[in-house]
């Protein structure tokens, strides 16, 4: 019996085997289990070679390694870019394989673990680029309506009251209030006529039909949450037609279209304003349960820029006195805010983020007219003091 360790890295039949089975290999092994320690196969009968006097230097290695070619690492072993291209270079190029995607912009699909690549925003949470682009074709629209042909002003503030009063019922939905929509609707556009055509009375009067035509409308409804339903009413009719007949108002005299600009600079000029002190020096929230993005910074911005714009237009296009102009453009600030404010009161109540998703960046319309419904009345009745139609 012979026995050789198997884990053995000089043993000779391991180190230096011939690589041809002996003649007298019979094609099975015997298992010898009687040694300790070994289950191996055994061969009787084959000789080990004689001994190699080479394996006594150096440790055995030295004379069978010196003459080994030096092999420079692999170029993935090196893992760096010029390696890479070292090795395409000499192997040439792989038709099977995928190009490298370009690095660049991209959006990442949603998969199990990994969400889709967020829409980039700017600092106050808008898509800027949308919402400037936006505002500026609003802005257009107003001012070829009102310097082109008057009367298309009417047709499109007509238009903005129709679509805010659907923006409102349909949010007021998330509350189970169910307000009529077509009374609403058909008694905002004659308000605005009422109001362009027969004055602040016939405006007052239309909001009395609307909320009668409101009520018998829900009548037919049962009985089933009507209180309810009419205070949604109550609330649509008052907050979106009844303010924007204002804007109807200013716009009726002969000056008319230049009152109605003077108002959408105070508005644009606050919300500017406002949104960059707020962006830039914001620290101290104004109303952190209703509207966290707001700031005193902010709101200090809006009553200078609006005010200092405010004054210069009204001595340019009203011969208002510069300071009183800047007293008018501070009081069209404030109602701006409070009137943003107070919607978003209202949409945090609701539980909605945006009255509707129409104009990109922006939300719905009634996140424009907000500001705006609020700064209406109030550049009314201060024009009709400082500013009376002649």
């Amino acid at each position: 019996m012979s026995y050789s360790d198997p884990y053995s890295s000089v043993d000779p039949r391991r180190a230096r085997h011939p690589g041809v089975a002996p003649e007298d290999y019979t094609g099975g092994f015997q298992t010898n289990l009687e040694v300790p320690g070994w289950a191996g196969p055994t061969q009787p009968g084959v000789e080990p070679p004689p001994r190699d006097p080479r394996r006594d230097e150096d440790n055995g290695f030295a004379a069978d390694t010196a003459a080994l070619p030096v092999v420079t690492p692999h170029a993935d072993q090196r893992g760096d870019d010029q390696a890479r291209a070292d090795r395409r270079r000499d192997d040439g190029p792989d038709e099977d394989a995928t190009p490298p995607r370009r690095p660049g912009p991209g959006r990442r699909r949603a998969g199990p673990g990994r969400p889709p690549t967020a829409r980039k925003t700017s600092r106050a949470g808008r898509n800027l680029p949308a919402a400037i682009g936006v505002g500026v074709t609003l802005g257009a629209v107003l001012l070829v309506s009102l310097y082109v042909y008057k009367l298309a002003f009417l047709g499109v503030l007509a238009l903005a009251v129709a679509v805010g009063i659907w923006e409102v019922s349909r949010a007021l939905r998330e509350v189970k209030a169910r307000p009529p929509a077509i009374p609403l609707i058909a008694g905002g556009v004659l308000m605005i006529g009422l109001a362009w055509y027969a004055g602040a009375d016939a405006l007052l009067l239309g909001l009395v039909v609307t909320l009668l035509a409101a009520t018998v409308w829900r009548l037919a409804d049962g009985p089933k949450g009507f209180k309810r339903d009419l205070i949604a009413s109550a609330l649509i009719a008052v907050y979106v037609p009844f303010l924007a007949g204002f804007a109807a108002l200013l716009a009726v005299p002969e000056d008319g279209a230049d009152r109605v600009l003077v108002v959408l600079i105070g508005v644009v000029l606050s919300d500017t304003g406002g949104y960059a002190a707020g962006v830039f020096l914001g620290r101290h929230p104004m109303a952190p349960t209703i509207s966290p993005k707001k700031s005193w910074e902010g709101f200090g911005g809006s009553l200078v820029a609006a005010a200092i714009g405010t004054a210069i237009s009204c001595y340019f296009l009203l011969g208002v006195d510069f300071w009183w102009g800047a007293l008018i453009g501070a009081a069209i600030s404030v109602a701006a805010v409070l009137g943003d404010l107070a919607e978003s009161m209202l949409k945090r109540d609701l539980g909605v983020k945006d009255m509707s998703r129409l104009l990109p960046g922006h939300g719905g319309l009634m996140d424009r007219l907000d500001s705006i419904l609020f700064a209406v009345p109030t550049a009314y009745l201060l024009l009709s003091i400082f500013a009376p139609v002649r």
